[in-house]
């Protein structure tokens, strides 16, 4: 048809500015019918038949359908959708609000600083005073970070503090949420003599010649309002990126650092007024208590899920780091969340869990349709595993029916991300 198209122009044109033969009789509808003119805006009955088969499968489980959600769709054409505006509990799935909003808010390569200050003289390597972290909002302060920024201080001359570990800011150490907690796990971390179990098995996985670290803190924890008068900063730990934590965070659906990456954008109501105003949805459609999907008043609708997931796949488009470098994708990850699921190759989920809720929204890249949203929301049956098989059974039969583009089988960013890098770990004084 598209040779037909070119020859017909070709012939008016001759027709019109001079050439032989007689005028060429154009049909009418030649152009309209061409098919790079031919958008994906018609419905699609199998993929009604599969998502009513779903329902009707729930349905015979005993679930009242009136508390299920369903949305298949595309940027052209929605394929099945029941109950599509209707905010539900959505799990997990609320990280994805919190995904959009960090995007939003921050460059995919912004990285949280935590900044240690000294109060005090430092003679003979023992600091006469006081250590201070002021902290930044990393959400993946982990062992491995500690004992990296342990031997760059031991570097700087400091191998004993005198004083009190002060805090200000929010700490988080090994997501342990207590702040006080947090700078007791500080302590230990600096300190090889002190090493826990699991700070030990940290360390045999970092790269061969890390050095143990030995900065021995004389005093205790304390919390502190802002960073005192009178101090001197030793270094700035920078931490991994925005897009490297987005990626933790959602493939193994961490729930700590999703709050606290909420936090740090102003607290849950500041993400949904962010998600609500990025994706173009009614307020109603996204309202939420927390950044992780912890509690079942977090409540999204399944079509606000999807319009999420298309504004942060056309924002990242043009950038080195895309959607699909931040949530798990079927045939890639294996760890987290993709665990014990039958996920098509190719396939970018979102879980979503709780006790009588499941979740699962992603996209599915197809040859016909392009990129198609899915967004499922279960409520009201405790056989979690019953609801996942469900959910993984309709991806099976839409991945049966299209054709599916090959899987992404590597990620723009790490595949592991290098805890406990000492070029993060700045300072001016070497």
């Amino acid at each position: 048809m598209i040779k037909i198209f070119a020859w017909t122009m070709g012939g008016f044109f001759l027709s019109v500015f001079g050439g032989s033969g007689e005028p060429v009789s154009l049909p009418l509808v030649s152009w309209q019918s061409a098919p790079i003119f031919a958008l994906p805006t018609a419905p699609d009955p199998a993929v009604a038949t599969i998502a009513q088969n779903y329902l009707q499968r729930l349905q015979s489980r005993g679930l009242d359908l009136s508390r299920q959600g369903v949305s298949i769709e595309t940027d052209w054409a929605d394929l099945a959708l029941h109950n599509p505006r209707i905010p539900a509990s959505a799990a997990s799935l609320t990280k994805i609000a919190t995904t959009l909003a960090a995007v939003e808010t921050w460059p995919i390569d912004h990285r949280f600083t935590t900044r240690f200050l000294s109060r005090g003289k430092i003679n003979k390597g023992v600091l006469q005073g006081d250590l201070i972290i002021e902290a930044g909002g990393d959400p993946l302060l982990v062992w491995e970070e500690v004992i990296a920024i342990a031997n760059k201080l031991n570097s700087l001359g400091i191998r004993e503090v005198k004083g009190n570990l002060l805090v200000t800011g929010d700490l988080i150490v090994n997501f342990q949420e207590d702040v006080v907690k947090s700078g007791e796990l500080v302590r230990v971390g600096m300190n090889s003599d002190r090493w826990s179990l699991e700070a030990k098995k940290a360390f045999q996985d970092m790269p061969k010649g890390t050095k143990e670290p030995g900065v021995k803190i004389s005093g205790t924890v304390k919390l502190m309002e802002k960073v005192p008068e009178g101090t001197a900063v030793l270094l700035t730990h920078q931490s991994l990126t925005l897009g490297e934590l987005l990626h933790i965070m959602n493939v193994y659906s961490n729930n700590v650092m999703a709050e606290m990456l909420a936090q740090s954008l102003g607290g849950a109501g500041k993400v949904a007024e962010i998600a609500v105003k990025s994706a173009g949805v009614s307020q109603s459609e996204i309202s939420l208590i927390n950044g992780s999907g912890l509690g079942v008043e977090n409540r999204i609708s399944p079509h606000a899920v999807c319009k999420m997931l298309g504004v942060l796949q056309e924002k990242l488009a043009a950038g080195p780091i895309k959607l699909h470098d931040l949530f798990p994708v079927a045939g890639r990850d294996k760890e987290g969340t993709m665990r014990w699921r039958a996920i098509p190759d190719g396939v970018m989920i979102k879980t979503g869990t709780l006790a009588q809720v499941s979740a699962l929204a992603g996209l599915i890249p197809t040859r016909e349709r392009g990129n198609v949203c899915f967004a499922i929301t279960n409520f009201g049956s405790s056989n979690i595993e019953g609801l996942r098989h469900e959910q993984d059974e309709v991806l099976q039969a839409l991945a049966a029916h299209w054709r599916l583009v090959p899987a992404v089988t590597k990620g723009s960013l790490p595949k592991k991300p290098f805890l406990g890098d000492p070029g993060r770990n700045l300072s001016d004084r070497s």
